[in-house]
């Protein structure tokens, strides 16, 4: 598949300028880990972008000349230090779980793995406003809640790897947008502890608007290095499985269920073809032909209810176990982008997109499975946008060209999807596809030499 451009990046710095960036470490005894070659530079310069066949021949070859291992505020700042100093860019890290190449260095430099920083500061007993180390694992945080009762409100489907920082700074959503809307929605990140990359950094505590400059902005207009955010009340949540013979009456259900008062925490339908191609977890019988197949994280209370709604639209429950309980994969890993990752063990020539469905779904879905036919499968998730229901859909592709790609991307927006392009380099790209003023603004303030992840951030080279 034919590779788009890459953006306007400055020359890769010189090996004596990269050289000067680690003897300034070593020789102010900041006590970090370099690495400069080998098997585990290639590791920490490379995400999961192989996921699109276009960023993947865009992005061969991108690698830092020198990787760094920080476990301190303190380190952190010292880095800073050295690539401001030298003029070095530096591009930033977690467990490189991201699928588009946010944390792949462009112009080589030095990529700076956080996943080191991993202290659980506070906890608040009455509110469960949590702040930690940006590497803290999202399942580690999940475990420190578990006493005081509460639970992280949104997690992506790689919540046992995942860092809090890099969720952050790479990510929108995923389990829990159901009930609590994206990262961007107010209230959900409350403040930001941030490193400057200059000379002399500094150790800044952004709250409100100011630390929504930096949510989902690439690492590229300041260095996270703990995170403060809101929690929720922990629920018992039920996996469960239900199977549906007809398409209709499955996205019927989808539809319906997000709007009423049964307690959801995610809600995932899949087309029959993309269900057979899942691993299940243990207990759960693999679909019948032509099964349908809604998944649904739900409150105790709800299953009554659930029931009631199943006898009166046709579908099977197929199993059912508390969350945490069952063996084998678990339910949350067999939804958002976890989907795709299973349907590419089997097809890895496929490819997949994001977007928000116009509403009524029915008839986008139908349009693209009238012209594309088998070459697109369906998968959406429940998510609230504005405080309202609706369903995204991460629709599994073969195509064989970026034009097609392209045009199938188009096709969507002219009926009314909003595309979140995963095949795009640029947080802008990626997102709702405009400059965010305040991202740039923020980058002025804490990356005035632009060394943050060069050609990420689209507003910034065309400023």
């Amino acid at each position: 598949m034919a590779a788009r451009q890459l953006p306007l990046l400055p020359a890769l710095p010189s090996p004596q300028a990269v050289d000067a960036v680690a003897e300034a470490l070593v020789r102010g005894g900041s006590g970090v880990t370099l690495l400069r070659e080998g098997t585990d530079l290639a590791r920490l310069s490379r995400d999961f972008h192989d996921y699109s066949p276009v960023l993947t021949p865009l992005l061969a070859g991108r690698q830092a000349q020198l990787a760094v291992l920080a476990v301190t505020v303190e380190q952190v700042m010292a880095v800073a230090s050295a690539c401001a100093r030298e003029g070095v860019p530096l591009t930033l890290r977690g467990a490189g779980t991201g699928n588009y190449g946010q944390c792949v260095p462009l112009a080589g430099g030095v990529v700076l793995d956080l996943s080191g920083l991993d202290r659980l500061r506070r906890i608040d007993p009455h509110s469960g406003v949590l702040e930690a180390e940006a590497g803290c694992r999202l399942a580690s945080l999940d475990g420190a809640l578990a006493p005081f009762g509460r639970a992280l409100r949104l997690v992506p489907s790689t919540w046992r790897t995942a860092t809090l920082g890099g969720f952050i700074a790479g990510g929108a959503g995923g389990i829990g947008s159901l009930r609590w809307g994206f990262l961007r929605d107010p209230g959900n990140l409350l403040g930001l502890e941030v490193v400057t990359v200059e000379r002399e950094p500094r150790l800044l505590r952004l709250e409100g608007r100011q630390a929504q400059a930096l949510n989902h902005a690439y690492g590229c207009n300041g260095i996270l290095t703990a995170v403060t955010v809101a929690t929720a009340a922990a629920v018992r949540w039920q996996q469960l499985v239900i199977g549906w013979n007809r398409w209709s009456a499955a996205l019927e259900a989808a539809q319906r269920w997000p709007g009423t008062a049964l307690e959801l925490d995610a809600l995932c339908l899949l087309e029959a073809p993309v269900a057979a191609a899942l691993p299940w977890p243990q207990g759960c019988p693999p679909p019948e032909p032509g099964e349908h197949r809604l998944l649904l994280l739900a409150a105790p209370d709800a299953l009554a209810p659930l029931a009631e709604e199943l006898a009166e639209r046709g579908g099977a429950l197929r199993w059912s176990e508390p969350q945490g309980q069952s063996g084998g994969v678990p339910l949350r890993e067999l939804c958002w982008n976890h989907t795709t990752l299973h349907w590419r063990a089997r097809q890895p020539d496929w490819t997949y997109l994001q977007m928000l469905l116009p509403q009524p779904e029915e008839a986008l879905i139908a349009a693209v499975s009238e012209r594309w036919g088998e070459r697109v499968r369906w998968h959406l998730e429940a998510v609230r946008q504005g405080g309202c229901p609706r369903l995204a859909g991460l629709p599994l592709v073969e195509l064989a060209s970026a034009d097609e790609l392209d045009g199938l991307m188009d096709f969507c927006r002219e009926r009314g999807a909003v595309i979140f392009d995963p095949h795009a380099l640029t947080v802008e790209e990626g997102g709702l596809g405009v400059v965010d003023a305040d991202q740039v603004a923020a980058k002025t303030r804490h990356d005035p030499a632009g060394l943050l992840n060069p050609g990420k951030l689209r507003g910034w080279s065309e400023r």
